[in-house]
């Protein structure tokens, strides 16, 4: 599960939705008072699993919650027609980078009851990189609660036996691809699907290393520069030289890489569960595995952060989620809650998915790597059940929690929240990649085709 675009329409939902000025402050409210809190967290095992938590804090407090679980895909009509009528949830949780601030620019947030809570905490305990992703400027948008990377997975088996490097830059990663492709195996495999947030997400993962940028810091439109163009051109020739035939998407990436046709694949860390065998419905399957169903786990390595050609800072996709307290919400109730999730509760919030579920709060004020050692320890997986500490190497699990340290996102910290949430509606890098890929256009082509069309978004919204 990588929680791609569902932001694709929230943003153009909320341009529509009504702002709140006039509402009062505690219409989001049940009439006896009860919290109400939204969350994307809507699996029927994490739902009953949140809601014991809570049930510890209502024992605690004496406040009443009413949780609900909103699927991703209905986010944006709910959450529009919530602040059209004034009824708004208190609370909001997993919200992804670009909603959050999709939601500041909307006014829908309190930002002043997130920075309490993040100064009860104390933002000596999260992770800074964290916490400059969710603010604006000094202002924090919301309580930064955990995340997930974007990740590039290589069989190091077969790394190893053909003398090669970890793929960490362009240069290797290439020369991998090249290397590897060879009788019915292919060095990577990675997504070019033309309406799928994965290829965005996949190709801004490697572009970030390279320099390329949206915006600049103005707010200008830059993914025509020469390091996106770059970007465009290294994607094309891994795809041509070193990967499969034809569009390739979240599925079929995974499946080819799981078959173990393919040396590389480019994927979230959700894929680290399914990887070690603990979900039925996505096994491995490749030779070695039918006598070893841990064999892809025990011959995967992960690279973080990539370095381009035209920059020296190596870079990465990731996505940071939050706890977001709205603008009518019960404030004083809203911050408790959010305040014993990120405390008392925590352990038990990411235990739902380990492996996507990093700890952006490393610990608290008398243990500052309490919850990141907890997390260690936590059990992944749906159908069995196992700590990643003990499928992968520890250099691994280690490697997890410091990629927050490198987590980049286009137009985040330049305040274009709001259009990288209409990007994602439209996906003109996804289409730009698909055309690119498939031969219909160069690498120049398509970084001006997004550049054009990324130009127009930004009119549009102004």
């Amino acid at each position: 599960m990588t929680r791609p675009g569902w932001i694709a329409t929230l943003l153009a939902a909320l341009l529509g939705a009504t702002m709140l000025a006039g509402c009062s402050g505690d219409d989001s409210s049940d009439d006896d008072g009860t919290l109400t809190v939204w969350s994307l967290e809507n699996q029927a095992d994490r739902v009953a699993a949140t809601q014991k938590v809570i049930a510890e804090f209502t024992k605690s407090t004496g406040i009443k919650v009413k949780y609900v679980g909103i699927d991703e895909n209905q986010f944006s009509k709910l959450i529009t027609a919530a602040a059209a009528g004034g009824d708004l949830p208190d609370v909001m949780g997993a919200i992804p980078l670009s909603a959050l601030w999709s939601l500041n620019a909307n006014e829908l947030l309190d930002t002043g009851a997130a920075n309490d809570v993040l100064k009860v905490l104390g933002t000596d305990t999260f992770n800074e990189r964290a916490l400059t992703l969710t603010k604006d400027g000094d202002k924090p948008l919301g309580v930064p609660s955990d995340a997930w990377a974007q990740l590039l997975f290589y069989r190091t088996d077969l790394f190893r036996k053909a003398g090669l490097d970890a793929p960490d830059t362009y240069r290797k990663i290439t020369a991998a691809a090249r290397k590897l492709t060879t009788g019915g195996q292919v060095g990577i495999t990675s997504a070019t699907v033309a309406n799928d947030a994965f290829t965005a997400q996949t190709f801004e993962h490697l572009a970030l290393g390279n320099g390329c940028e949206m915006v600049d810091d103005s707010g200008k439109v830059t993914i025509g520069s020469k390091q996106c163009v770059d970007a465009f051109s290294f994607y094309q020739d891994l795809i041509s030289s070193g990967s499969v035939k034809g569009a390739q998407s979240v599925d079929s990436t995974r499946a080819t890489y799981f078959s173990g046709r393919a040396a590389m694949v480019i994927w979230s860390s959700f894929l680290l569960d399914e990887l070690a065998g603990l979900r039925a419905d996505a096994l491995p399957n490749c030779p070695q595995c039918k006598s070893d169903p841990t064999f892809l786990a025990k011959n995967t390595g992960v690279v973080t952060a990539i370095e381009g050609t035209d920059s020296p800072k190596p870079a990465q996709f990731g996505e940071v989620v939050s706890w977001a307290i709205s603008a009518t919400a019960q404030t004083d109730d809203a911050k408790k809650f959010v305040q014993f999730m990120m405390s008392s509760g925590y352990t038990r919030w990411l235990g739902q998915a380990p492996e996507g579920k990093v700890p952006v709060r490393t610990g608290d004020s008398s243990n500052k790597n309490a919850y990141v050692d907890a997390w260690r320890k936590l059990p992944a997986g749906v159908d069995k059940k196992a700590p990643l500490a003990t499928v992968y190497p520890a250099a691994l699990v280690d490697q997890l929690v410091s990629s927050v340290d490198t987590f980049d996102r286009w137009g985040i910290e330049q305040g274009q929240g709001k259009l990288v949430g209409a990007a994602l509606g439209e996906l003109p890098v996804a289409k730009a990649v698909n055309a690119l890929t498939s031969g219909q256009i160069d690498a120049s082509e398509a970084a001006k085709r997004c550049d054009d069309q990324i130009s127009d978004i930004k009119k549009s919204l102004e």
